[in-house]
C-alpha cells in the first residue's frame, strides 16, 4: 500500500526539542520490532539516548519526517579506516516505522547518510545487518556488499562482547 507522504530528511540537532523527542521515540519503535529484539527499551535508557548521542563527538543522526511526524531514523558514527587513512561512516541503526516500510524512506535516509559521508571525505559506509532482516535487499540495492580487500570478496561477521552491563 502506497502511503501518501510529505517526506523530509534532516540531520538531527540534539538541542532541537522536536528532534530530541523523535530520537528516543524512533529508537524505541525499532527496539519493539522483532529485528530490534521485540521489547520496549527501559525508560532510563530512553532518557539517556539523546544526551549520550549529543556527548559522543562522532554521532550523526538523520531523521525522516512525514510532515511533522517522525517516521524513520539513521543513527551513524564517524570512524576511521586505517587502510584508507580516511574517515568512514558506520550506520549503527536504520529504522522506519512499520506503516512506512517499503515506501522509500530507508533509501532516502541512506542517501542523506551517503551525502554527508561524501562531504566528510569518507572512504566508505559500513553497517551490520541480521541475516533474516528484510532490509538486506535495500542495502544490496543501495550498493552494500561483502567486504573486499580489492583482491577477493570475503563474508564478514559481526561479533560482540558485552561489558559493563547496566
Amino acid at each position: 500500500m502506497m502511503v501518501k507522504m510529505n517526506l523530509t530528511i534532516v540531520e538531527a540537532d540534539f538541542q532541537n526539542p522536536n528532534h530530541a523527542e523523535a530520537i528516543p521515540l524512533l529508537i524505541n519503535a525499532y527496539a519493539l520490532d522483532p529485528m530490534g529484539g521485540g521489547e520496549k527499551l527501559p525508560d532510563e535508557v530512553l532518557s539517556r539516548v539523546v544526551p549520550g548521542l549529543s556527548a559522543h563527538p562522532s554521532s550523526l543522526v538523520f531523521l525522516a519526517y512525514d510532515g511533522d511526524r517522525p517516521i524513520g531514523i539513521a543513527n551513524c558514527f564517524v570512524g576511521f579506516s586505517t587502510f584508507a587513512a580516511r574517515p568512514l561512516v558506520n550506520v549503527h541503526d536504520l529504522a522506519v516505522i512499520p506503516e512506512y516500510r517499503g515506501e522509500g524512506v530507508g533509501e532516502r535516509l541512506l542517501e542523506e547518510v551517503e551525502r554527508k559521508a561524501t562531504a566528510l571525505n569518507c572512504c566508505k559506509l559500513t553497517l551490520e545487518v541480521r541475516e533474516d532482516n528484510r532490509a538486506r535487499s535495500l542495502y544490496q540495492r543501495f550498493g552494500f556488499g561483502d567486504f573486499t580487500t580489492g583482491k577477493e570478496v570475503m563474508r564478514t561477521i559481526f561479533l560482540e562482547k558485552k561489558v559493563g552491563e547496566s
